[in-house]
């Protein structure tokens, strides 16, 4: 594993000699804007999955977020708060990272830091259901798991719904990438990455990746 500034550029060359060995590129959008803008249906699907799961243990409202009225609006933002924001970004790549396998090791796997927040990229082979493991961990762990075990032990405050809410809105754009590798891709592949583009093959003996 390696560290990163800025996010991968897409490599020409890497791109033909994916596309000579028979990889596949995935059918998305082409740039972050677009994938943000095709996320947001599921962004608002993901959000109301975890209001539901929070109204099992402690009903979310308007009140929570600072809304007391129609007429009264109460936004107090402290360090404390901005830090907790700041971790749960990153607390979100780390649980795609670990799920990448052998990434302590691995030198196509990055762990990026930039202004705007962190992301995980890796080149490494990976299988399908490897690869969906990955893609759904942050939403499934930290929007519906943690918010079930906060609220069984009684510890939901406002903070901690508005940030598992916030994890289950910014987990819309993995889980487009997962509708698209269940309408596009067949079982039995692997997947590989370079620069925003998304490549699959099918299963053969000359991909070394891991399951």
């Amino acid at each position: 594993m390696r560290l990163r500034y800025k996010f991968p550029q897409v490599n020409s060359e890497r791109h033909s000699e994916l596309i000579t060995s028979n990889w596949i590129q995935l059918r998305e959008p082409d740039n972050i804007a677009s994938t943000i803008l095709a996320a947001v249906p599921l962004m608002i699907l993901n959000t109301l999955l975890s209001i539901a799961v929070l109204n099992m243990f402690s009903p979310f409202s308007l009140a929570d977020l600072g809304i007391n009225s129609l007429q009264t609006i109460t936004l107090t933002i402290n360090l404390q708060d901005v830090a907790c924001l700041i971790g749960l970004v990153f607390i979100h790549e780390l649980i795609h990272l670990v799920f990448i396998p052998d990434f302590l090791i691995s030198d196509k796997t990055f762990l990026g830091i930039t202004y705007f927040g962190g992301f995980v990229y890796s080149e490494e082979a990976v299988s399908k259901s490897r690869y969906i493991l990955i893609t759904l961990a942050p939403f499934v762990l930290l929007s519906i798991i943690l918010p079930g075990i906060l609220g069984a032990l009684g510890l939901l405050n406002p903070l901690a719904k508005v940030l598992i809410l916030l994890n289950a809105m910014s987990s819309g754009v993995d889980m487009l990438t997962l509708v698209l590798v269940l309408i596009q891709v067949p079982a039995d592949v692997y997947f590989t990455s370079n620069g925003i583009r998304t490549y699959w093959k099918k299963t053969d003996k000359s991909i070394s990746g891991s399951n």
